[in-house]
């Protein structure tokens, strides 16, 4: 399959890109590499593989979900630029 100029304007089109001069003839024979590419993939003998769904076999390996506390709550308000006992003080953000 070949490339044609046309073509390149339209993928450039929808990129939102614009190749012009030597850009134009690069991206040509990027694209002729990628089709050459994807030609000898589909040399490859495929009859008897199955297909790959997951990359490994095990199954949602996550670490155990238990409580900690990480941050006490005098960490926390430690470096709060207004506080109020137990509690952070932030601006009024609703109109009453």
């Amino acid at each position: 399959m070949q490339i044609s100029e046309e073509t390149i304007d339209h993928i450039a089109h929808l990129a939102k890109l614009r190749f012009e001069g030597d850009a134009k003839v690069a991206i040509r024979e990027d694209l002729d590499k990628i089709i050459g590419f994807m030609g000898k993939l589909s040399e490859i003998p495929t009859d008897n593989v199955e297909p790959l769904i997951f990359m490994s076999d095990e199954v949602n390996v996550l670490r155990d979900d238990e409580p900690e506390v990480t941050v006490t709550k005098d960490q926390a308000l430690k470096n709060a630029p207004k506080k109020d006992s137990d509690y952070f003080r932030i601006p009024k953000v609703l109109d009453k």
